[in-house]
């Protein structure tokens, strides 16, 4: 299960109401049938991120539905062709920042007018510990530590208004992005890889969609109240282990 199908039935579970956004409208039905089985009232739609009317109709069609836009969680990312710096295509480069930066940005921009006037919200954006920790995919990498910036200094500049705005940095989570799709690109046992990922964790195991569902519900809480500006690894320690 990816993160966002979990984090959308978490919210279910918790009696949320739900606007749910997706590319691909086969996956984005199949997530409408998870939450509806928890008697979530859902209205979705099958956008892009990236196309250039995207943030005026996700808030859009929020805001038609059901009044205010309470929670924004956006969990938006690919990187697909990246590569280390001296081997990155312009091309690939481009559409990576495009889709995990600058869509998350505009998604954003929107929607905080909107929790200004209601005077309170809640933005969680999902980043990734690659955006701390070194590795071979350059784009991914730098769009992600945006993605952390971007974060704190919404926190900052909306706190006055009652708008609180963290992210997620997920480490290695099972999932079907980060096993099966990973595995298949590389020509590998999808076993071997999961093993391999579990062994750089020091908790010993990958994390499941399950995790990071879960710290999205929490700083959506009034329990995270107090919470804001913060980029959170769910990682298992791996972002200790690398500093």
């Amino acid at each position: 299960m990816g993160n966002g199908r979990a984090t959308a039935i978490r919210f279910a579970q918790e009696g949320a109401r739900l606007v749910l956004i997706d590319r691909d409208r086969d996956a984005l039905d199949v997530v409408v049938g998870d939450v509806e089985e928890h008697g979530a009232e859902v209205v979705a739609s099958t956008i892009d991120v990236g196309a250039h009317g995207a943030p005026a109709s996700i808030m859009g069609l929020a805001n038609d539905s059901f009044g205010r836009i309470d929670v924004l969680h956006n969990n938006v990312g690919i990187g697909a062709g990246d590569a280390p710096p001296h081997l990155l295509d312009d091309d690939v480069f481009d559409r990576i920042m495009e889709i995990n930066l600058r869509a998350t940005w505009r998604i954003c921009r929107e929607a905080v007018p909107i929790m200004r006037q209601q005077r309170g919200g809640v933005i969680t954006n999902v980043s990734s510990i690659a955006s701390i920790a070194g590795t071979g995919i350059a784009a991914y990498r730098m769009s992600k530590a945006g993605v952390d910036a971007l974060t704190k200094n919404l926190a900052v500049t909306n706190a006055k208004y009652g708008i609180r705005v963290n992210a997620i940095l997920p480490g290695l989570i099972d999932t079907p992005l980060g096993v099966d799709s990973a595995a298949a690109a590389r020509g590998m046992n999808r076993a071997d890889l999961a093993a391999r990922r579990a062994a750089r964790v020091p908790l010993g195991h990958q994390g499941t969609a399950w995790d990071v569902a879960n710290a999205a519900l929490f700083l959506a809480s009034d329990e995270a109240a107090f919470v804001s500006g913060v980029c959170l690894p769910v990682d298992g320690g791996q972002s200790a282990r690398v500093g």
